[in-house]
């Protein structure tokens, strides 16, 4: 009796501890689970610790909270210019409602990935090749447009779309590599071009500007060598004029004449001496001995001069300084 009691209790509490973890459940933070009573749908459980109906509640689905990236399989895709070339991307997704994503389709995954892939064929046959690395950006934003208008049933929000790779076919990328050579190139030689000319004009304009200086410099320079001669002729003519007032006052002050006289005897004298020395063949005056008759001669026109200037007094006007 004691050992059928023994045994009794222990069955009794295994089926007590299967029954405590068929009703306890503990659900993560940002996990749901979706609860179905007699195969019906009772409650959608949070996070938290809950106890179920033994027997009759069960946890039908279990769904994450949190954004989720599904990988879209590469395909081929045609485009408008009948070029085929391999495309894949990515497809970030978060679950709104849990009981839609439950109820409203089989496999939502597996059905937004097909989606991704109808419409990505569409979209690339619609563009040229050159602009599919180009329109990237629109190729994403209508597979997001068309993917999320189809899951507003399956309780899926589609955050966005991502391309990941095009892959066009080994001629064609070779095709594009020398085109892209040749573009490079083309630009280089453009751009070479362009700096020899831009080099040529600075050149010009430099060689411009100099010419410019040097003749500004000729200019200035010339007119300050005119008004140097100017003042420079200024100046001779003062003191010339001068140098003549102080003779003439000279001249008649008592024995002024008589220094003329000697002064042009000496004259006469040095340059006859100067015109033997400079040439072998001369003419000689007949009268080279009467140095004192010359002397009278010039004293004479020296006079005839003087009285004739002794008159109105001859106003010199001082040149300015």
């Amino acid at each position: 009796m004691a050992t059928s009691a023994i045994v009794i209790l222990i069955i009794l509490a295994f089926f007590l501890l299967i029954i405590l973890l068929k009703t306890a459940r503990v659900v993560p933070q940002r996990t749901v689970f979706i609860i179905e009573r007699l195969g019906k749908y009772s409650k959608t459980l949070d996070a938290g610790f809950h106890i179920l109906v033994p027997f009759i509640d069960k946890v039908a689905y279990k769904h994450t909270l949190k954004e989720m990236v599904v990988d879209v399989p590469p395909q081929i895709c045609i485009t408008k210019d009948n070029i085929q070339v391999e495309v894949d991307g990515i497809i970030y997704m978060q679950i709104i409602d849990p009981v839609k994503a439950s109820y409203g389709i089989t496999n939502y995954i597996f059905a937004m990935t097909q989606l991704a892939q109808t419409t990505m064929r569409s979209e690339v046959g619609k563009i040229e090749l050159d602009k599919t690395f180009e329109e990237r950006e629109k190729i994403n934003s209508e597979i997001v447009s068309a993917v999320d208008k189809a899951s507003i049933p399956w309780g899926i929000k589609i955050t966005r779309h991502e391309i990941k790779n095009i892959i066009p076919p080994p001629s064609i990328k070779d095709a594009m590599e020398k085109q892209m050579r040749a573009e490079r190139e083309k630009r280089a030689i453009i751009a070479e071009s362009e700096g020899d000319r831009q080099s040529k004009i600075n050149r010009a304009e430099g060689e411009k500007q100099q010419a410019i200086a040097l003749s500004e410099g000729e200019k200035m320079k010339r007119i300050n060598e005119a008004e140097g001669r100017g003042q420079e002729i200024e100046r001779v003519a003062f003191a010339t004029a001068k140098g003549i007032r102080e003779i003439a006052t000279a001249i008649n002050e008592p024995g002024g004449m008589n220094a003329v006289n000697l002064r042009i005897a000496e004259q006469y004298l040095n340059e006859f001496g100067k015109l033997a020395m400079k040439n072998n063949t001369m003419i000689i005056p007949t009268n080279l001995s009467d140095v004192a008759g010359m002397v009278a001669a010039v004293s004479k026109v020296f006079k005839q001069t003087t009285t004739a200037s002794s008159g109105p007094d001859v106003f010199v006007q001082k040149p300015k300084q």
